[in-house]
């Protein structure tokens, strides 16, 4: 089941791929879709906010909490 979540400092397509590449890294399994305007990053294949969030933050973004 696919979620969205909410992701503040994503300004390019550097960021974008940043944030897609730490969710990959910590889970090798997920799908994921990064919306640059808006903010938002669709992960499938992973049911884990807490590993999402820490990705994210560990990318040097902010976690906003799901969408």
């Amino acid at each position: 089941m696919a979620k969205t979540y909410k992701v503040e400092g994503m300004t390019c397509g550097g960021c974008a791929s940043s944030v897609e590449q730490a969710i990959k890294t910590a889970a090798a399994q997920a799908s994921v879709d990064v919306q640059l305007e808006g903010g938002l990053v669709t992960v499938d294949g992973v049911d884990d906010d807490d590993l999402i969030r820490q990705a994210v933050e560990d990318a040097g973004f902010t976690y906003a909490g799901t969408a």
